[in-house]
């Protein structure tokens, strides 16, 4: 399968800290680490590890940190010519802490990710699709009007979206908090609706009716980071697959929780034999 993801890029900066900070609060004794990240470029990567074939639109600055940005994806074949270089726009940046639990804030400056405009998609984009809300509402809405075939939304952040966007949409994952954001909306359309929610699995819904259901097998967390993301590109290659519904919120599931165990967010994106080991321990 060819999927294309129209998506943000960031350059992570992970602070691996005893304790996450209460506002106004500083703590010390953090390791720091950087990794490739964004919501974009994760679920590319976690996709394509996962047996498609991935092409990426974004856009990243004219610095240092753009190649450290793209490097793994570079070296795990994701097709790079939508990537854009903006002069002007730094890459992205993701500040995040983590605690020994694996638990995190995120703090994101966009950079380039919000010079992504919809003069820079193709004027049809064939093949599956996978879009999230961390570029331009605008250009997330331009993607989804050009798709001709199976879209994948991944609403996060929370933000306002169109009822078009939402009707359009064959599958939309969001997790608990953005799913109280956007209501009922989320079930107005006659696609899938995926609500994750963290440890405790996750929920499949078609116009408003529970229609299956997983949990993940059990693992010690290590970093969350990243685990939404392997689960969104997992359960879209799942669904393209030909899974059935609750299989498919399985693998998706398991793939998240490899993501957990490991540190960052593109490194600890799973491929496809490890996702099945776990589900064969399981």
């Amino acid at each position: 399968m060819n999927i294309t993801v129209v998506g943000s890029i960031n350059l992570d900066f992970v602070a691996s800290a005893p304790s996450l900070p209460a506002p106004g609060e500083t703590v010390t004794g953090a390791t720091l680490m950087r990794h490739p990240g964004g919501k974009g470029a994760n679920q590319a990567l976690a996709a394509e590890k996962l047996g498609a074939e991935v092409a990426l639109i974004g856009r990243v600055g004219d610095d240092g940190m753009a190649g450290v940005a793209l490097a793994l994806m570079e070296d795990f074949g994701v097709d790079l010519a939508g990537v854009e270089v903006d002069i002007a726009a730094p890459t992205g940046v993701a500040l995040i802490a983590v605690d020994p639990s694996g638990e995190n804030q995120i703090v994101v400056a966009a950079g380039a990710n919000h010079m992504v405009t919809p003069e820079q998609l193709p004027a049809r984009i064939e093949g599956p699709l996978i879009v999230q809300l961390e570029l331009p509402i605008a250009t997330v809405e331009a993607a989804v009007g050009r798709a001709v075939g199976f879209v994948c939304a991944n609403l996060a952040p929370a933000a306002p979206v169109s009822e078009a966007l939402l009707r359009r949409a064959d599958l939309i994952v969001v997790n608990e908090v953005e799913a109280e954001f956007y209501g009922d909306l989320l079930h107005h359309g006659g696609g899938r609706v995926v609500i994750t929610q963290g440890a405790r699995g996750a929920e499949m819904y078609q116009r408003g009716v529970k229609i299956a259901w997983a949990s993940p097998p059990k693992i010690t967390a290590v970093d969350a980071t990243g685990a939404g993301d392997a689960f969104v590109g997992a359960i879209t290659v799942a669904l393209l697959d030909g899974m059935e519904p609750a299989e498919a919120l399985k693998f998706a599931c398991a793939a998240g929780a490899v993501a957990a165990t490991r540190a960052g967010a593109q490194p600890s994106l799973p491929t496809r034999d490890e996702v099945e080991a776990l589900l064969a321990k399981a």
